[in-house]
């Protein structure tokens, strides 16, 4: 059996400041690391396309297919994705996904989820722009979410803009 030595001891001085320094250089060098790559542009995410899977019950349910850019010169590993979207200023859909994937460095990836929207918010969507005199030329939307997961934790985004819609 092997006896440990006491700390009073100067060998054992010796080890633990070397394994103290050790740790210091190890943890500098990896802050000085992550300083060097400098802040993250915020991922870009629009619309790609939309696709109907029918009504069931008081719910509309969807896939969405989401164009998420990412203009960094790192890529972002990403594990799972939230969304929520209003149309003129009033909640509409919202949807959730655990897929993961990684967003390439300057690159851009197609992520596909499903989407649920409630009848009720469609017929207050629908009943507004009616009473509107016919409809609208022009109604806000915002899409907002999070990717998650990865080495940089919960990355946010918004998207606005704004969607002709022909009078009724």
């Amino acid at each position: 059996m092997q006896s440990m030595l006491p700390l009073s001891s100067p060998s054992s001085r010796r080890s633990l400041l070397a394994g103290f320094a050790a740790s210091a250089l190890a943890a500098a060098t990896l802050l000085s690391g992550c300083a060097g790559m400098g802040k993250l542009e915020k991922i870009k995410v629009t619309v790609a396309s939309v696709e109907s899977l029918g009504v069931h019950g008081l719910e509309a349910r969807f896939v969405v297919k989401l164009r998420v850019q990412n203009p960094n010169d790192i890529s972002l590993d990403y594990d799972g994705l939230a969304v929520d979207m209003e149309l003129n200023g009033k909640p509409l859909a919202s949807g959730v996904s655990n897929d993961k994937g990684t967003l390439p460095r300057f690159g851009e990836t197609v992520v596909t989820l499903p989407l649920t929207v409630s009848t009720v918010a469609l017929l207050r969507q629908a009943s507004e722009l009616v009473r509107d005199k016919g409809g609208q030329k022009e109604v806000p939307y915002l899409i907002k979410g999070k990717i998650g997961g990865g080495l940089f934790g919960t990355v946010e985004f918004h998207q606005a803009g704004v969607l002709a819609i022909p009078r009724l």
